[in-house]
């Protein structure tokens, strides 16, 4: 093999393993994933107007804390308004949704006020919190919240995890698991 054929062919091989990175994103240094019937990691974050919001605030209500990667990205803006779309059938049941990410509050108040969202995003630029709910990734050079949702119980308990979510279709996944647990009760 010619020194020029056996450059391509590492560069080939760097190229398909980083695809394949990027697709999938590693997995950054993380506590272990917060599994259903534990209690929620609590937290105090920044929201998009700066001002702090405590998870232990929304006791008594449903709370649908999502992670997702980055502000104004394809799938996380699709994701969003989703979220948005469908907040008054959330209010209904009773829950709220909190979007978490790695990004500024500044970044969270110019992604709410481009793409209209009215309900809480959070900001962990720190990855305090991302980590602390093991969804903590890399995108390459980026580190970056993983999308992965947490349906929080009003008694604080973990009752639903979905990992690696469809942006597409998560919020409705999410309104028929939490549809048929206030059906339930």
């Amino acid at each position: 093999m010619s020194k020029i054929s056996a450059i391509a062919v590492g560069v080939a091989v760097v190229l398909i393993v980083g695809g394949i990175a990027l697709q999938r994103g590693f997995a950054a240094d993380n506590a272990p994933m917060p599994q259903e019937g534990q209690a929620a990691p609590t937290f105090t974050l920044p929201n998009q107007e700066g001002t702090p919001v405590d998870l232990a605030s929304y006791k008594g209500k449903w709370v649908v804390l999502y992670f997702y990667p980055k502000d104004m990205t394809t799938g996380c803006t699709i994701e969003a308004h989703n979220f948005q779309r469908d907040l008054d059938k959330y209010k209904a049941l009773n829950a709220v949704i909190l979007g978490v990410s790695v990004d500024t509050v500044d970044s969270h108040k110019q992604f709410c006020t481009k793409d209209s969202l009215t309900f809480t995003l959070l900001a962990d630029p720190d990855k305090k919190v991302v980590q602390e709910y093991g969804s903590l990734g890399n995108f390459g050079p980026m580190v970056i919240a993983m999308r992965n949702t947490f349906l929080i119980g009003p008694d604080g308990k973990i009752v639903k995890v979905w990992t690696k979510v469809d942006p597409n279709v998560h919020s409705d996944a999410v309104l028929a698991v939490l549809s048929g647990l206030e059906n339930r009760g």
